[in-house]
Formats: structure tokens, sequence, C-alpha cells
């Protein structure tokens, strides 16, 4: 059995790969290391370079777009799924990338998870405003189950403008100061404890806003966790109230068309309008 260590990173990844396959080693020979993790007891470490020339490895550039996708997803032994894939595809065998393939379908699936996750940043993400002397004006909290960070923050920084940000997750984080976006892994302590700490002063306003919006008379909760999975509720706003307003409307509130505050207001009358009146 082979050792490759690597970094961690796909770039490192891709480049130990390429290696692999020009000495024709096959996947079930490797065994894929961080830097940081421990060797085994009988593995060895990938071999030197030879010197002597070797064949260029081809394969579509749509597969390492699809398996830099995959190697976000976070899993025991992620990379070796990778590599099987890319050895079979450069042995010819394509249906390694299709979905009916027991290697294609796990594949997909991973990308399916990982393009749904950065979704989720994109949605549940909140910046709050800090008032400092370093620049920073926004700063977020998020806890991402995949390594979607340094890809998905580039929505931010194409919405954003000049205004600069940063985004700390319990991994890795993000800066952005108007022009230059800043990955740092791991994400520095200082980095935590300010995006954590921050207080949103429009939260409370937040907060009344969901109340006041939210139809006990159209909840489903399972379509709601679905869309909104409860693992997010403790760093959103509004996270505290939904278990309370899921509770009001299976007791009862469903009657009401608008949350208990409001339904409960007179409302203004509207007069009719007069004939002819602009």
């Amino acid at each position: 059995m082979i050792t490759v260590r690597f970094d961690g990173s796909f770039e490192d990844w891709r480049n130990c790969a390429r290696t692999l396959l020009q000495d024709s080693i096959a996947p079930h020979e490797v065994s894929w290391t961080t830097s940081n993790e421990t060797a085994g007891l009988f593995d060895n470490d990938l071999p030197a370079p030879a010197t002597r020339a070797k064949k260029p490895i081809r394969v579509p550039r749509q597969l390492l777009d699809e398996l830099e996708m995959a190697a976000r997803f976070r899993v025991e032994k992620r990379w070796s799924l990778l590599y099987r894939v890319l050895w079979r595809v450069a042995q010819g065998d394509l249906a390694a990338r299709l979905p009916g393939d027991a290697d294609g379908s796990e594949l997909h699936a991973r990308i399916k998870a990982v393009r749904r996750e950065a979704h989720h940043l994109h949605a549940f993400l909140r910046f709050s405003p800090l008032a400092n002397d370093d620049g920073i004006q926004h700063v977020a909290w998020f806890e991402p189950v995949h390594d979607v960070l340094p890809w998905a923050a580039e929505h931010f920084a194409e919405r954003m403008g000049e205004n600069s940000w940063m985004i700390a997750t319990p991994d890795d984080g993000v800066c952005w100061n108007g022009n230059d976006l800043v990955y740092a892994r791991p994400c520095p302590p200082a980095w935590q404890q300010r995006a954590m700490n921050t207080v949103d002063p429009g939260g409370a306003l937040w907060k009344a806003y969901y109340e006041s919006t939210f139809n006990p008379a159209r909840l489903n909760r399972s379509v709601m966790e679905n869309n909104l999975p409860v693992r997010f509720w403790k760093n959103l706003p509004e996270g505290a109230l939904i278990p309370e307003l899921m509770s009001r409307a299976q007791a009862g509130a469903q009657r009401d068309g608008q949350a208990e505050r409001v339904a409960e207001k007179a409302g203004k009358r509207i007069g009719r309008a007069r004939e002819g009146s602009g």
C-alpha cells in the first residue's frame, strides 16, 4: 500500500494523482492522507517521480470540474473515490462519470450535496454591521457541513461591491476588503470571536417582521424543515421564534392568517373611492 501525503487541497491532490496515473498505480494500491494525519504502520510513502519522460494524462476538462466540486464534500476517505473515478476514465471507462454507475452515482450525489450547502450559505448567512477602525464593515458566522466557503463566498464579493466583510466558520474564513478575497484555513481565532460575539442592532426588528408575516394556517413542518434545516436556526435572528410559532400553530392558531398579535389588531377601514376621482 502506498501512502500519498498531501496538504488537503484539490490542487495538491491533483498533482499527486497525476504522478500515480503516470506510474500506473491502481486505486486499490493507494491510501490518501493529509499532512496532519498519522501514517499507518505498514504504509509506504509515494515514491519520488522518475526522471524518464512520461506520456501526458488526458481526461475531459468537465471531469476535473466535477472532481473539484465533489472534493468539497466532507466524508472519510473522500479522496479515494475521486482517484478511482479519475483512474477509470483515464483507462477509457467513461461510465465512471455516469449517474447509473456505482462510482458515478456517488460522485454526483456528493456534487449535489455540495451545491445545496452553497445555496444554504447564500440563503441563511446573516451579516451584522461592525463599527471599528480596521475597515471591516460586516461580519457573519456560519457552520457549513461541507467545504464550500472559499467557492461560495464569491457570491457576496460580486454583490456587496466595495463594502468590506468577513465570514468565519469553525474551520476556515474569508475576508473581503472591497478588492481582494483573502482565504484562511484554519480560521484565525480573532475572526471567529468577532463573528460569534457581534450583536446585530437590527435583530429585534427582523424578528418582529418575521413574527408578523408568519402564517400558521400554511405551516407544513416537514416542508419548512427541508427548506430551512433545524441546524441553521441557532444562528438566525428569527431562529429562536420558530419553535414557539410552530407550537402555537399546532395548538390551534392555524385558524388565523397572521401571527396572534397581528390578528388581534382592529385594522383600518378603507373608504370607497368616489366615482370620477383620479
